[in-house]
């Protein structure tokens, strides 16, 4: 099952990259799909690609519903 999950991004990078965290993992995503993306905004992230910037209410609402479900470290590691 693939997923689109919220991740918080850490770091951006020069070549339109940005390091996220997803569940306590950090990868390097393209932000190529999305515009004016900083440090401490959360994206959905799906296949190594942030699709859309996610209100903030609305990453953590989601994450709390992985993690309930038991999804939290099994979905970090498959965005």
């Amino acid at each position: 099952m693939c997923l689109a999950i919220p991740a918080r991004v850490e770091q951006l990078q020069d070549d339109g990259n940005a390091i996220v965290d997803l569940g306590g993992v950090r990868k390097a995503v393209s932000l190529a799909l999305v515009d004016d993306v900083a440090v401490g905004d959360y994206v959905i992230v799906h296949v190594g690609f942030a699709l859309q910037k996610l209100d903030v209410e609305e990453a953590e609402r989601t994450l709390a519903l992985f993690a309930e479900m038991g999804m939290g470290q099994a979905a970090g590691m498959s965005g």
